[in-house]
C-alpha cells in the first residue's frame, strides 16, 4: 500500500520557509569587507611588468650615444623603474581586511579584524536593538544608526546571503525599503 501526502503546497512551502529560517536563525552570518582586490593586483602586476621591461629597454634606445653623463642617467632611472617594478609585481592581497559577523544567538553585529598573530579581534560590537534600521539592495546592505546616518554598509556575495540576512535581522531590525 502507497502512502501519499495530501498537504496542500502552500503549507509545504510554509513549513520550507519556516525550516530554513530556523536554520538562518541559527548559523552566524559572516561578510567581508571587499574593495575589488583581485583587480588592483593584477593592475600592479601589470604595471610592474611593463616598468621591469622599461628598464631594460632603456639601454635598447639606439639614438642614446655614448654620452658618459647620459648614461649615468639611464642608469638612475632603469634602476628606479627595476625596483618600482619589483614592488609592484611582488604586491599581494591584503590579509587583514575586517570581517562583519551577525550573530542570531547574541542577537549582534561584531566587526572582526585579525591581528599580527592571525587572532580575530573584536572592533565593533552592536546590539540588534541599537541599530536604526538596514536597507538590503541585490549587491550591499546597509546598516543605519538610530539617527539616520550610516554605519557600516557591506557587500553581498548572493541572493542567497542577502534573503538569509532577511531572515535574519527581520523582527530585530527594521528593515528599509
Amino acid at each position: 500500500m502507497a502512502v501519499t501526502d495530501h498537504t496542500p503546497p502552500q503549507v509545504s512551502r510554509m513549513s520550507g520557509a519556516r525550516a530554513l529560517g530556523a536554520i538562518a536563525a541559527a548559523s552566524p552570518l559572516r561578510l567581508r569587507f571587499e574593495a575589488n582586490w583581485k583587480l588592483r593586483v593584477v593592475v600592479l602586476r601589470l604595471l610592474g611588468a611593463a616598468m621591469i621591461l622599461s628598464a631594460t629597454g632603456l639601454w635598447l634606445v639606439q639614438g642614446a650615444g655614448a654620452d658618459a653623463e647620459m648614461n649615468l642617467i639611464r642608469f638612475g632611472i632603469s634602476v628606479a623603474f627595476l625596483l618600482t617594478g619589483l614592488v609592484l609585481m611582488t604586491a599581494h592581497e591584503p590579509e587583514g581586511q575586517p570581517e562583519a559577523c551577525f550573530d542570531p544567538v547574541r542577537r549582534e553585529l561584531r566587526v572582526l579584524k585579525r591581528d599580527a598573530q592571525g587572532r580575530p579581534r573584536t572592533v565593533l560590537r552592536r546590539s540588534y536593538d541599537t541599530l536604526g534600521g538596514a536597507r538590503l539592495s541585490a549587491a550591499t546592505v546597509q546598516l543605519f544608526e538610530g539617527d539616520g546616518s550610516l554605519l557600516i554598509e557591506l557587500p553581498l556575495g548572493s541572493a542567497a546571503i542577502r534573503s538569509q540576512l532577511r531572515d535574519q535581522l527581520s523582527g530585530a531590525v527594521r528593515i528599509l525599503t
